[in-house]
């Protein structure tokens, strides 16, 4: 008897990195440099010394756009967000804040770049007041004497200078009006976004595009087994970086809209975000229905493909990192429960002519690894991937671009 292996535990060990973050930002970058930004010299560029008490007072009447989402994706630990406080307390030149006002509303506020300080004074200044889950001072280094205290426990204690020095303490604050277009938006985003751990654009999609879609695309790529054997995420908690979220709309992108494709991956995902939203009330279900499957798709990936599942095949052998391109097209297929069952009885004709494709035909490595987001490359590696499938299955495979 066979033994059944889960290919999700089997290869979810090891401590490697294996989503290369830089493609994805230049990805989208490309897409936006392409797109021709312009008129921005109408876009008006403000600078201001906010208060500490001024900008928690925008975040408590919601001005400052926080989704609740963000904080179950925390990348500070108390002990940075403690310090950040501390150096608050200190006076102590701190990185500026910059946030984009809205179109739709005055006077509101999508963040670019600082979410990670205002959560920590959010969830210090403002939870503490209203009961929720506050921020407990740690590891602080200059005032020893505040480790362990929250901020109504520093009030009760009788630090009033204190409380009043951080009220008071000015945080330098840039806000972007009359911003030409949201491209111009993620160009700012992904220039900022330098550090040695690169954020998702996912990001500040979150932002731009608020919905019960997006409720639910947070929901479930933090939980889907799939996504994080993908990404290989170990911990029970949502990635930070939202790549898994990005992952996710990616795949119910293609999965809905793969005939809406039109060369620009950011707009492919942006259009998916506001559609899917649009269409909740009325189409939930069916949305639902569709974004299991991811589980079943990758689950059939893995049992043919092992830990190369989604990888590239070059010189006689697999790259160790995933390829988005790839990862599309298996998804994508392997999704229909027909050709799922079809080629889990035929693994080995499955690998050995994704590993023949990639070896003899240019083209189709050309549109995995070169130039993999135009129309044509892409029409062209799920046009192939549908033919090669279509001749071991024995079932009739139609490609969302097979009339381009």
């Amino acid at each position: 008897m066979n033994e059944q292996i889960n290919w999700f535990d089997a290869y979810g060990s090891e401590n490697v990195e294996l989503f290369a973050e830089d493609d994805v930002n230049n990805e989208q970058e490309e897409d936006i440099a392409e797109s021709g930004i312009k008129s921005i010299s109408e876009m008006a560029i403000s600078g201001t010394d906010w208060t500490t008490e001024t900008i928690v007072r925008q975040m408590e009447k919601k001005n400052i756009v926080l989704n609740p989402e963000f904080q179950r994706r925390d990348a500070w630990d108390n002990k940075k967000k403690s310090r950040f406080i501390e150096s608050l307390l200190l006076g102590f030149p701190i990185p500026q804040i910059i946030l984009a006002e809205t179109k739709d509303k005055g006077r509101r506020f999508i963040v670019i770049d600082g979410k990670q300080r205002l959560l920590s004074l959010q969830q210090f200044i403002q939870n503490d007041t209203n009961s929720g889950s506050s921020l407990k001072l740690s590891g602080l280094e200059v005032r020893k004497d505040l480790n362990g205290k929250t901020y109504r426990q520093m009030i009760e204690d009788g630090y009033e200078s204190d409380i009043d020095s951080l009220s008071n303490q000015p945080i330098r604050t840039v806000v972007l009006k009359n911003w030409p277009s949201v491209e111009m938006l993620y160009l700012i985003f992904l220039r900022l976004n330098t550090g040695s751990v690169k954020l998702s654009p996912q990001e500040l999609r979150q932002a731009l595009y608020p919905g019960e879609f997006i409720n639910f695309a947070n929901e479930y790529s933090a939980n889907s087994k799939a996504i994080k054997q993908i990404l290989n995420l170990k911990e029970n908690k949502p990635d930070f970086r939202m790549r898994d979220v990005e992952v996710f709309i990616r795949y119910m992108a293609f999965q809905f809209f793969a005939n809406k494709y039109n060369g620009s991956m950011q707009s492919f995902l942006d259009n998916t975000c506001k559609n899917l939203n649009a269409q909740w009330q009325k189409n939930s279900c069916s949305i639902k229905e569709r974004a299991e499957q991811i589980e079943k798709a990758a689950e059939c990936a893995y049992s043919i493909f092992e830990r190369n599942a989604f990888c590239k095949y070059k010189n006689g052998q697999y790259e160790n990192r995933i390829n988005r391109a790839v990862m599309d097209v298996f998804l994508y297929y392997f999704s229909d429960s027909n050709v799922r069952n079809k080629s889990t009885e035929n693994k080995d004709a499955i690998k050995n002519s994704f590993e023949d494709l990639c070896s003899t035909d240019e083209q189709f490595m050309d549109s995995i690894e070169q130039t993999t987001k135009s129309i044509s490359a892409v029409s062209y590696r799920f046009n192939k991937w549908a033919e090669t499938l279509e001749k071991l299955v024995s079932l009739k495979i139609v490609s969302p671009f097979k009339d381009v």
